[in-house]
């Protein structure tokens, strides 16, 4: 589990995305997270300390004059052997204590006394206008100047009833946030662009010719650059997976569809991940009509055209400009070390990861061999974002020496 073994202080401050705070505290438990909450009396308004309990597993902290502390120190015990604070919801009253270093209460007084190295992360949650107010957004600036780490807030409809920014950010999504707050910044600065899932190309309006690419690996890869400091840009095929928090997402169908937005977006990338199972072939006389099925028997007579290589494409490309840095995917059903070999030379890439196909389509778990210019390496059979952080690590190594980057 991302978590294990950390040890969360889950600040709750007054607001009614105390609500959302519940699904957290038990997302974070289940990724192996030992959490203890820290309330203000304003959040009891919202939510109880008996649920918070609950669902931590441990008792809630409130009050600063708290007995239970042997030493009457709740202010500086609580923080000193947590790995990060993290507030959620956190206010714009809360704010301003942040960023003033008010502390007249137990949460703003442990913020105050943390360790300088303890990271303290928020998830502002208000009003559209309370957060775009001149004063909060002062505050605001501050704190990021102090080293205090925003998650969010998101855009969207408040219980209010406006809509805009100041949302807190979905448990879900302050989950991915956190656990990438832990993961090495390998590739901070970097602009990663990466392809995932299928393609589909149609035979007419309603059928087309597909595979079993789930999107899983490449959007694992996604999220992974992510959490390393990248700024990524995911291009995908059709796939029903959500789309990992703060990458940007394009969505195409057929492989010309990839191949165009891939080459419209190459340029302002320092690396390219080509993960995407692209389909070789297209029909070459698809339909603008369904077509019917005949009564003789007799089937349509499809003549296929190949498709755009893109990752040959942007590697040309990259001979010439001298960069992206390429990164290809082959899934082979047979021979992989001899194939996976060749390819990476046909391609003319210098790194190239190989599976066996029917073993990772679909699959939540896989194993992957790197072919480099040295020969292969295997990363055992792991799940899939375990395998992509491997992966990316793997990249920024490589990074180091290539001449893009030096």
């Amino acid at each position: 589990m991302d978590l294990t073994g950390k040890k969360i202080v889950l600040g709750l401050t007054g607001g009614v995305a105390c609500y959302k705070a519940a699904e957290l505290c038990r997302a974070l438990t289940k990724a192996g997270a030992s959490v203890q909450v820290v309330m203000t009396d304003a959040a009891g308004h919202f939510i109880t300390a008996v649920t918070m309990q609950a669902l931590s597993g441990q008792p809630v902290f409130s009050s600063q004059w708290d007995p239970r502390v042997d030493n009457n120190m709740a202010h500086i015990d609580i923080t000193r052997h947590a790995d990060a604070i993290l507030l959620a919801p956190c206010s714009a009253d809360f704010l301003r204590k942040l960023a003033h270093g008010a502390c007249d209460d137990l949460l703003s007084t442990m913020c105050l006394a943390k360790q300088r190295q303890l990271p303290l992360l928020v998830a502002p949650a208000m009003n559209v206008e309370m957060w775009q107010n001149p004063a909060t957004q002062r505050n605001v600036a501050q704190l990021r100047e102090d080293g205090v780490v925003f998650f969010g807030p998101a855009a969207g409809e408040q219980a209010c009833g406006e809509v805009g920014l100041g949302r807190m950010l979905e448990p879900q999504q302050l989950l991915e946030e956190l656990i990438a707050a832990f993961q090495p910044k390998v590739l901070a600065g970097k602009r990663i662009l990466i392809t995932a899932g299928p393609t589909f190309e149609a035979i007419d309006p309603v059928r087309g010719i597909t595979n079993l690419s789930s999107g899983k690996m490449g959007y694992a890869v996604a999220r992974a650059a992510r959490e390393a400091g990248a700024e990524v840009v995911l291009i995908s095929g059709p796939t029903a997976l959500a789309t990992p928090h703060g990458v940007q997402r394009i969505n195409v169908q057929s492989a010309q569809q990839m191949h165009d937005a891939v080459m419209a977006a190459v340029d302002a990338q320092h690396v390219f991940i080509a993960v995407a199972a692209v389909a070789d072939w297209r029909v070459a006389n698809a339909s603008d009509q369904k077509m019917k099925k005949k009564d003789d028997g007799s089937v349509p007579d499809l003549k296929f055209e190949q498709n755009p290589d893109i990752l040959a494409t942007v590697a040309a490309r990259t001979s010439l400009a001298g960069y992206p840095y390429c990164v290809g995917f082959a899934a082979e059903s047979e021979n992989l070390l001899a194939f996976g070999a060749a390819k990476r030379e046909k391609k003319g890439i210098p790194l190239l990861v190989g599976n066996i196909g029917h073993h990772t389509f679909g699959q939540d778990d896989n194993t992957i061999i790197l072919f480099d210019e040295n020969g292969h390496t295997i990363l055992p059979r792991a799940d899939k974002l375990t395998l992509a952080r491997q992966l990316i690590s793997e990249v920024s190594k490589r990074l180091d020496k290539y001449s893009l980057f030096q």
